[in-house]
């Protein structure tokens, strides 16, 4: 059985269905918003928990570490890990560590700081 209709010569030819009517809609898309995201980079010398913008690594990054209520979100990665809230805390120009023990010594530290 084919899903083919003949036709009258006894070939078969498309099955044709209407077209459903769609219900015309006026849709408004808002554009992208801006986003602004600044980013401070140290490395971790094994003993301390606090780190300032005199600690960010030149040609490197911002030179900056904003304020949590000055950004829309903020993460900290150390040695390309995500932390957790729970690990750390954000003061204007500093970043401070809330865990039992320092960085290995040369890990890398990331705060990502994003506006929107």
């Amino acid at each position: 059985m084919s899903f083919w209709p003949e036709s009258n010569s006894g070939l078969a030819r498309p099955l044709l269905l209407p077209f459903p009517k769609l219900p015309s809609e006026s849709l408004y898309i808002k554009g992208p918003r801006k986003v602004s995201i600044l980013e401070f980079y140290t490395v971790s010398d094994g003993r301390k928990k606090v780190y300032t913008i005199d600690d960010c690594l030149e040609h490197t990054g911002d030179r900056i570490i904003r304020s949590t209520s000055d950004v829309s979100f903020m993460n900290l990665f150390i040695n390309g890990v995500l932390q957790p809230k729970v690990n750390y805390r954000i003061e204007e120009g500093k970043i401070i560590l809330n865990t039992l023990d320092a960085p290995l010594q040369g890990s890398p530290i990331i705060l990502q700081m994003i506006t929107i």
